[in-house]
């Protein structure tokens, strides 16, 4: 039986009254009021809901300041993004704790018998325990097209410009599906379609795909990333439930972007290497809402201002604020300020954990233990996870462009 939906989204809203202040939305001195998305999430383990993680936060990294992150600076801070990569540190940091003597809740050892070539991971997500999403708004992108169309003042379908060679020879125009060419809100007409952050056009352009479409690709992938993936197999770590305000859902939308029967048909029941299977999640609804979203700013300010502000936090002990993807107050993409989720803090804790494993580990630490962060994701261990993420891009996502740029520093 599925948890309720209120009690799944009341846990995380809990959690974030309970965050420092500086960590919330603000009154500008101008009298504008920030609001902010929410997304946490929840175990539930023999009927018990257990807030792991959650994420505040909107922004993104512009394409042309990749090149500066250095596995410093975060990518994308949409909340939904973050609250997953916070959610991969609290993995890691039950591993470690577990290692120190710690027992989890959440994450046991495997046995001997359970390790195969196929999955050769250390770590298991304990059977039992489901995972759920809260979500304070629509994902950006695909499940949330119905919405956006309606909130503008005229919902018609915006065709998609031709592009300089799609002029047929008999002088007609041309349209395209192609997913590059799609920012944002833009192009109503184009629907079950790959579509790039942010959504507001003024914005600089990023290569980071919709929420829709990272938590589609996280239904074939499981929650984790590729370096928590080295280290805990993925079969337990799938979705169960998007909880989802009941103004925040279009059953349209979301059966086009995440079910079996929408974008994703092809890849109903599939199954690949290493645990990954299309484990699509159920979308509920909650009547509950977030004080800080939208709508509730709304009803008591005229002005609004979206919050530059993230925060992140997990039961684990991660507990910060970032800005411009790298701590509050630190200077950007300095090392000194990247966060606990960054790619450099997560790498260094993969290599402590493999370090820290008895037995033989080799191949994982050769695997973690190498110069730059792109031979860990190229590496032998995650071949399997390429592959799922390739036939899923490939028969669900067509379009999607992969982020370049950083992936060459070092982690010393």
């Amino acid at each position: 039986m599925t948890a309720d939906p209120d009690q799944i989204a009341d846990l995380v809203l809990q959690q974030f009254q309970k965050l420092p202040a500086k960590r919330r939305p603000q009154v500008r001195d101008n009298g504008l009021h920030e609001w902010v998305p929410l997304s946490g999430i929840v175990a539930e383990k023999d009927g018990v809901l257990t807030c792991l993680s959650l994420a505040t936060g909107m922004k993104c990294l512009p394409a042309s300041k990749l090149s500066l992150a250095k596995g410093n600076a975060l990518h994308d801070w949409h909340a939904e993004v973050l609250a997953i990569r916070t959610f991969n540190r609290y993995v890691l940091d039950e591993c470690n704790s577990h290692l120190q003597g710690t027992a989890s809740n959440v994450i046991r050892r495997r046995e001997h018998s359970e390790i195969t070539i196929d999955s050769p991971q250390p770590f298991v997500i304990m059977d039992g325990i489901k995972l759920h999403m809260y979500c304070s708004e629509a994902p950006c992108g695909d499940a949330s097209m119905e919405l956006t169309m309606a909130a503008q003042d005229d919902a018609s379908p915006w065709e998609i410009p031709p592009t300089p060679d799609a002029t047929s020879a008999s002088g007609t125009t041309a349209t395209t599906t192609d997913a590059e060419s799609l920012p944002g809100r833009a192009y109503f007409s184009q629907l079950g379609v790959v579509r790039r952050k942010p959504a507001r056009g003024d914005a600089p352009p990023t290569m980071s795909k919709s929420c829709s479409d990272k938590l589609a690709l996280k239904q074939c992938t499981s929650l984790l990333s590729s370096l928590v993936s080295l280290i805990v197999h993925p079969g337990n770590a799938y979705i169960s439930t998007l909880v989802l305000p009941e103004s925040q859902y279009s059953a349209t939308g979301c059966e086009r972007s995440f079910s079996e029967t929408g974008r994703l048909k092809a890849l109903a029941g599939r199954r690949w290497r290493s645990g990954y299977r299309f484990h699509p999640f159920e979308v509920t609804t909650t009547t509950k809402e977030f004080g800080f979203s939208k709508r509730s700013v709304g009803e008591r300010a005229e002005k609004l201002a979206a919050s530059n502000l993230a925060a992140a936090w997990t039961v684990s002990g991660v507990d910060e604020g970032t800005m411009g993807g790298g701590l509050q107050g630190r200077k950007a993409f300095d090392v000194k300020g990247a966060s606990m989720v960054s790619r450099r803090r997560m790498w260094e804790l993969a290599v402590l954990l493999a370090g820290r494993l008895e037995g033989d580990w080799e191949l994982l630490r050769r695997t973690v233990e190498v110069d730059t962060y792109a031979q860990v994701k190229g590496g032998e261990l995650l071949a399997d996870r390429r592959e799922v993420k390739e036939s899923t891009r490939k028969e669900g996502l067509a379009g999607w462009v992969v982020n370049v740029g950083d992936d060459g520093f070092s982690r010393l």
